[in-house]
């Protein structure tokens, strides 16, 4: 599959909505390569796959160098991914991210404990800026994050929540989802 045919990596550059977004959305390179190398992995194996698996960690490490930006290709990440203000966003290899997510410079998605579980955000979720969301918890869809919250408990669908320990805002509660 070419990058044209990937339906991800469409909604991806129209979340962006921009004329020649790949120079000025660096962020689009981070993606670009993640997306890349999800394409590559499903390939036939052979020759082929392995000269195209090297270039991808060449890219990556290339791309996650200059951005600041670590999007493993083994994360599960939906379409219309949004990465505002790029730099220093690290998601755990085995995170799972819903469609139309938002990510701001900062953004830490990973385990507690090393081998620990990791975050799983439904879609249309949105991190603030240095947001951290640790452990095996689960982001309902729609939920929000704000700046500089750590989140180590699970949130519900379209619940707000901030601060270290996330706490929701405007009366809402934060408990226990079943996992999806």
């Amino acid at each position: 599959m070419r990058a044209r045919d990937d339906p991800d990596w469409q909604a991806d550059l129209r979340r962006v909505n921009q004329p020649r977004p790949l120079f000025k959305e660096q962020s689009l390179w981070a993606l670009g390569v993640y997306r890349y190398g999800r394409r590559v992995d499903v390939r036939p194996d052979g020759l082929r796959k392995r000269l195209a698996t090297r270039w991808y960690w060449l890219l990556f490490r290339l791309v996650e160098t200059a951005t600041g930006i670590s999007l493993p290709k083994s994360a599960e990440i939906g379409g219309g991914l949004r990465i505002f203000h790029f730099g220093g966003i690290f998601v755990h290899p085995q995170t799972r991210i819903g469609r139309n997510c938002t990510l701001r410079q900062g953004v830490t998605l990973g385990n507690k404990t090393e081998g620990g579980p990791v975050p799983v955000l439904g879609d249309e979720v949105e991190l603030g800026a240095y947001a951290q969301v640790l452990g095996g918890v689960v982001l309902g869809r729609g939920c929000r994050v704000g700046a500089l919250s750590v989140v180590t408990r699970d949130v519900p669908p379209g619940a707000t929540v901030a601060g270290v320990p996330a706490r929701p805002l405007h009366g809402e509660s934060v408990g226990s989802l079943p996992s999806p």
